[in-house]
């Protein structure tokens, strides 16, 4: 499936950029996979001296970056799965500081991280091929704003790229 099938109102207009970060050509099921193993060499590649680092007071550590992908993958994953099978209920929202404050990222390995992060996104991925092309359209309502099952897919890569982007730019340069 390839997020040429997605419309503006598909997802919240705050996900365009996330949406947008994902090229037309890439397929969502093949990328899933793709991205976690070139996401764990990135990760790979971080010296182990910046693994806790923060570029800036308050801001969050790779550790805390890590953890927020695997909480927000299984939000945006629950969402899809509760739309895919054609739950109507309106689905809230989550404050991603809150989580990130209380899942104590920092007393982790990073090897624990990335194998939790691993086991979540082969279960995404799993989720997501047990849809079926019809419900991928199907739409519900997830903080507010209308959302489609494949929408919630082409999120998790965009917010995936999203933060490698932010590695690279403020904790690896």
């Amino acid at each position: 499936m390839k997020k040429t099938v997605l419309h503006p109102n598909d997802y919240a207009p705050y996900c365009r950029p996330y949406i947008d970060a994902i090229d037309e050509s890439v397929d969502l099921f093949e990328e899933l996979e793709i991205s976690l193993h070139a996401f764990i060499r990135m990760v790979r590649e971080i010296p182990m001296e910046l693994i806790d680092y923060r570029y800036a007071p308050g801001k969050w550590s790779i550790k805390d970056i890590i953890q927020h992908l695997i909480d927000s993958e299984r939000v945006f994953a629950y969402r899809a799965l509760r739309i895919g099978r054609g739950d109507t209920t309106p689905l809230a929202g989550f404050d991603e500081n809150d989580y990130a404050d209380d899942a104590m990222a920092h007393k982790r390995t990073i090897n624990e991280l990335l194998s939790e992060f691993s086991e979540v996104r082969f279960a995404t991925l799993s989720l997501f091929r047990s849809f079926g092309a019809e419900r991928m359209q199907r739409r519900g309502t997830a903080s507010g704003h209308p959302v489609t099952t494949a929408a919630l897919g082409f999120m998790i890569l965009g917010h995936q790229k999203h933060h490698q982007k932010i590695y690279r730019e403020r904790y690896l340069s």
